[in-house]
């Protein structure tokens, strides 16, 4: 399987953003993509300037959103709590199996977690299972702000404490012109973290593609392993 898991520190951080905009990219410059989500929630309180995950994900790769994302809900909630008052039961191995499937049909998958690694999919198993079983270079979405410092380094640490290797670390959106929090922030989760850090500037759904076509770039010549 070729690809990345992009994850976040945190909910609302920009993974779906950045993952997107690594499908457009990468569709733009001829692979074949496919996006994988394993779950949505929070279909009850929509955004005014995106479109829900799973729909921007499939806009990006010519996908229907039931395909990139087969589990969908209402309740801004946690996976698990989601499933639970929907009266279903999310199982691990279809979770693993829909993934490898949407790999198997394009030459590039890119797998977004919900929330942050620890998030609960189910009561047992959570995100970091599933890209554990994946085994993808996990891409780590974070915010410039204060307290990014923290939540990216333990995202770090509990990706690579599960035998992940890391990509990368993006920050966004990145501001053209970053105050002397944010360079620090940047400088700090690079030195301390051992990792790249990446900056994504503030994008648009029609600027998706050339955002993302820069990041794979950028990516690419410097990890081979996904490529």
């Amino acid at each position: 399987m070729r690809g990345l898991f992009v994850t976040g520190t945190d909910t609302g951080v920009g993974k779906t953003i950045v993952a997107a905009a690594l499908c457009a990219g990468l569709s733009a410059r001829g692979e074949r993509v496919a996006a994988f989500k394993p779950v949505v929630t929070g279909l009850d309180e929509p955004s005014a300037e995106w479109p829900p995950d799973h729909e921007l994900l499939a806009s990006a790769t010519g996908q229907t959103p039931e395909e990139v994302t087969p589990h969908r809900f209402g309740p801004a909630v946690s996976p698990h709590l989601a499933a639970e008052l929907a009266g279903k039961e999310l199982e691990p191995q279809d979770l693993v199996a829909a993934a490898r499937r949407a790999a198997g049909r394009a030459d590039v998958v890119v797998v977004e977690g919900v929330g942050g690694l620890l998030v609960p999919l189910t009561a047992e198993y959570s995100v970091l299972d599933l890209a554990s079983e994946l085994a993808l270079p996990v891409l780590v979405v974070a915010r410039p702000s204060l307290g990014t410092i923290n939540h990216t380094l333990l995202t770090l640490e509990s990706a690579r404490g599960a035998g992940l290797q890391v990509a990368a670390v993006v920050i966004t959106p990145w501001p053209p012109e970053p105050d002397a929090v944010e360079h620090s922030n940047r400088l700090a989760v690079e030195r301390l973290g051992q990792v790249e850090v990446l900056g994504m500037a503030p994008t648009t759904p029609s600027e998706l593609a050339s955002a993302g076509l820069a990041l794979a770039d950028r990516l690419s010549s410097r990890h081979t392993g996904w490529r």
